[in-house]
């Protein structure tokens, strides 16, 4: 069975037992598959190393070094997504973009060219079209709606914009200007292409910790309501959407794959943060700044890996796979092995004995009743 609503004192005390293994188990395994750092100057942080679970009745687990700050980069676009399907509509917001996997790094310069729209929102023309629609008579007024919701989702009310990330990523944003103007060439952009930028890249440099964002997790997991304020962070209609588009297109271009072997609804920033959510289960947050050669945090893709393989936290896994919590429960279950190929076919139907005088042997069905 899956977890109930609310934990037990020996689940809570188990789950932290196995997400601290957990933890050391991959800190162990070192950072071989790592190709670089964003900035590059991160590489001084590469033995950071954090995971936090808050579960949907507002538990919390913290291992490692939750309470460093990064900034969210990518992992922005999951909110401004949100609030752009609540100022506009689903139907609205498909119009302006799309929701299926593009195939192609985030700052690819590739639009679904029949629907003349980017292919999702979780790659920057996407992100950039969603920072378009969102409500708001200025650029001060657009952030301050997204900070606002931040908040909600996190339960911290006291998140700002880091402006000097902020000043460092318009000084360095000539990839993202550049599809900027060419979408506003093809109509895809409506506003200013400046104030476009700035509201998506001031979200990208808001500050958290590991522990809040898996709060925000938990607040999709639950929902759209923070299981730990119980304030509501967005309307429950669209929680479906957000978690939907996670699922397929949140890891960069290797989406596909992780939708496959890991089945966790998650989205990577470049400052080496993962957003997870199980939805009606828990949210996670990991944070390890090394990257692999897609842009995710090589350290949290494998912890990802492990709660899904291991744990049972595939969301199309059988809900009698769930080990995290569980009492009695190997910490690392070894998985089922895969059945023989054929091993679910029917038995062969008997044929009738050769000399029928056919060139083809008829087979015997017996009539059904």
């Amino acid at each position: 069975m899956a977890w109930e609503e609310t934990l037990t004192e020996q689940e809570v005390r188990r789950a932290h037992d196995q997400l601290e293994q957990l933890l050391e188990r991959q800190a162990r395994m070192g950072t071989a598959d790592v190709v670089t750092y964003h900035p590059p100057e991160a590489i001084a942080q590469r033995d950071l190393f954090a995971l936090a679970g808050t579960h949907v009745d507002g538990t919390q687990w913290t291992v490692g070094d939750c309470d460093h700050r990064f900034p969210l980069q990518s992992i922005s676009k999951v909110f401004t997504y949100a609030l752009a399907l609540e100022d506009n509509g689903r139907e609205a917001t498909l119009t302006r973009v799309g929701v299926e996997p593009s195939g192609d790094p985030f700052n690819s310069l590739a639009f679904d060219e029949i629907l003349r729209r980017p292919h999702n929102p979780m790659v920057n023309a996407g992100a950039l079209v969603a920072a378009d629609i969102i409500g708001g008579v200025d650029v001060e007024e657009k952030i301050g709606r997204l900070l606002e919701r931040l908040r909600l989702y996190t339960g911290n009310p006291e998140l700002e914009v880091d402006q000097e990330l902020l000043e460092a990523q318009l000084a360095d944003a000539d990839r993202n200007l550049g599809i900027s103007y060419y979408m506003r060439s093809l109509g895809m952009l409506v506003g200013e292409v400046a104030d476009i930028l700035t509201v998506y890249l001031s979200v990208c440099s808001v500050m958290v910790t590991t522990a809040e964002l898996s709060v925000a997790a938990a607040t999709l997991a639950h929902g759209g309501v923070n299981p730990r304020t119980e304030e509501r962070a967005m309307p429950r209609t669209y929680v479906r959407d957000v978690i939907g588009v996670m699922f397929t297109c949140g890891m960069y271009d290797a989406a596909g794959q992780w939708a496959n072997d890991v089945g966790i609804p998650a989205k990577s920033g470049v400052s080496g943060g993962i957003l997870a959510t199980i939805p009606n289960q828990v949210g996670l947050g990991v944070f390890s700044p090394g990257l692999d050669m897609h842009g995710n945090s090589v350290r949290g893709v494998n912890v990802c890996r492990e709660l899904s393989d291991r744990f049972g936290l595939h969301i199309f896994a059988d809900p009698s796979e769930t080990q995290l919590g569980r009492l009695g429960a190997r910490v690392w279950p070894e998985p089922e092995p895969e059945p023989e190929p054929g091993a679910l076919d029917p038995e062969p139907r008997e044929e009738e004995s050769e000399g029928s005088g056919s060139g083809t042997v008829p087979v015997v069905v017996e009539a059904q009743t």
